[in-house]
């Protein structure tokens, strides 16, 4: 018997349920066994049918890193601000990503659009910081919109601090992300930005080339329509995406991942299980 839980209304006791009363079947690469997930939260749903695939801790909320950019980019492209004003990277902003690497010094001037594309493809912190402190109303007013955005999709156990993803008081649940992923996926510009392999831009006199952080957008077999990854220390590594797999749109949830491929091995093994029919049943792992 198959069990079907919605993903947009998964609360705490309704996982746990599921959790115990579930037996995990052989760790094969047959249909209705389940994925060798290594990430230490994950979550896996087809965004057509609502049909969650695969679950691990979906419910808790941990530290989410630069995945925090896809929400900051939410609210700047849906602020109306024109994405072909130039914006100057400042000292507060290197102050307030003190500890990250970038490639912007003090001075830069680039679109708000290139800004966007930075802080999505490459994970550019000090692009994300100036698109918080030049959002209406300040940086302040960018975490409201953050947080209240979070609220309007039904992300209950989501909370923002920062526009980048620094700090590890932003917090999220697989759940609430695949909602993340869902609603970002619906703007063109966060699709192109997020997917890009190579952007370029102009600082200064110089022609800077960046490239995507996520190897996965690169080959050919994978068609990625968004995602993010992410690290500070406190959340490990981390990978969102919405990609289709055999004709059906799914979303992947990686977070807490040990080790540098760990996250794009863990996407990869999803594919190959969800390719090879998927669960027999809702696969939901330790709490």
């Amino acid at each position: 018997m198959t069990i079907r839980s919605d993903w947009r209304a998964l609360t705490i006791p309704a996982l746990m349920l599921l959790a115990a009363t579930w037996v995990a079947p052989p760790a094969t690469a047959k249909a209705g066994s389940r994925p060798d997930v290594r990430s230490a939260a994950a979550l896996v749903v087809d965004e057509a049918s609502s049909e969650v695939l695969y679950a691990r801790r979906a419910t808790q909320p941990v530290p989410v890193a630069s995945i925090t950019k896809l929400m900051s980019a939410l609210v700047v492209l849906e602020s109306g601000q024109s994405r072909s004003e130039k914006l100057a990277i400042t000292r507060d902003d290197i102050k307030r990503t003190r500890g990250s690497q970038s490639r912007l010094p003090v001075g830069a001037r680039l679109s708000r659009g290139d800004l966007l594309h930075l802080s999505l493809m490459s994970s550019e912190n000090r692009a994300a910081q100036a698109l918080g402190r030049s959002y209406p109303g300040g940086l302040a007013a960018a975490i409201v919109a953050m947080n209240a955005k979070a609220r309007a999709l039904g992300m209950t156990q989501t909370r923002f601090v920062d526009p980048t993803g620094l700090s590890s008081r932003n917090v999220s649940s697989p759940a609430d992300l695949a909602k993340l992923v869902i609603a970002t996926s619906r703007n063109p510009h966060i699709r192109e930005y997020s997917t890009d392999e190579v952007h370029t831009v102009r600082i200064g006199r110089q022609a800077v080339e960046y490239r995507n952080t996520n190897l996965l957008v690169k080959n050919a077999g994978w068609a990625i329509s968004v995602q993010k990854t992410g690290y500070i220390s406190e959340a490990g590594k981390c990978l969102v995406m919405r990609t289709s797999i055999d004709g059906r749109n799914v979303v992947i949830v990686l977070l807490n991942s040990q080790g540098k491929y760990t996250r794009v091995a863990d996407a990869r093994r999803i594919r190959k299980w969800v390719e090879a029919g998927g669960p027999a049943r809702t696969t939901v792992a330790g709490r």
